[in-house]
């Protein structure tokens, strides 16, 4: 599904120059779930923008379905973020007043669906996620960070993405609730969706199947991990 060859990504502010990568190489295929670890500063974060689409290798090759990112137009990459990447992130990202059915709605409405399919994909999306049907009108303020981050994983689902990212989905969930919240991911995973999750935690990690570990640019480990039978069965 994605191929990374060889990237490199370089900063230059006042003619210094900071190699964020160094020649990074993996590939990832349909309904793989991976973890991609580092320590702040490591480049997992460059590297995930550069898997979103969102930033370009300085050079190297980055292969999205087989097409080569960097021979892309604008339109074109705007309609892979918005098609074809589900993001998830740490803060959650939702509009405070606005309901949770029209949160996760907008995407759709952004890709330009038709508006008779939207509500109902919608609600497929955050059934998908276990979410309480009774919430589904409910104002995204007026969730707990549980909810708000299954909401969040709702609207990257919604338009049946062929890959989500999630950058530190849990970083801001306490250790019950980040639980609950990786079994959600290990379930779209176990119906066939592909995620790749990224995170500094390796008991974090350890929920993935394949790890990845990158540390000052470079990999240093991509390996398989199998999900950790430390997390016990959600309990609601």
């Amino acid at each position: 599904m994605i191929e990374a060859k060889n990237i490199t990504k370089i900063y230059k502010h006042d003619n210094i120059e900071t190699k964020a990568l160094k020649g990074v190489s993996f590939s990832i295929g349909e309904g793989e779930f991976v973890a991609i670890i580092g320590p702040s500063g490591s480049g997992k974060s460059t590297l995930m923008h550069i898997l979103g689409c969102l930033d370009a290798p300085t050079s190297g090759h980055y292969l999205f379905e087989g097409r080569d990112i960097a021979e892309l137009p604008d339109n074109e990459l705007a309609d892979i973020r918005k098609k074809k990447i589900g993001f998830v992130f740490q803060t959650f990202n939702l509009l405070p007043r606005t309901t949770v059915l029209r949160n996760v709605v907008l995407p759709l409405v952004y890709a330009n669906f038709p508006r008779e399919e939207r509500e109902e994909m919608a609600k497929e999306a955050l059934r998908k996620t276990g979410l309480e049907e009774e919430r589904f009108n409910h104002l995204s303020n007026q969730l707990s960070g549980r909810q708000m981050q299954r909401v969040a994983i709702a609207r990257a689902l919604v338009n049946k993405p062929s890959i989500i990212l999630a950058d530190e989905p849990t970083g801001n969930l306490d250790s019950k609730t980040g639980d609950i919240v990786l079994k959600t991911f290990q379930e779209l995973n176990r119906q066939g969706q592909t995620i790749v999750l990224i995170t500094h935690e390796r008991y974090i990690a350890d929920q993935a199947k394949r790890i990845i570990s990158i540390k000052d640019g470079e990999i240093i480990e991509d390996a398989p991990a199998g999900y950790s039978k430390s997390i016990k069965p959600i309990q609601e």
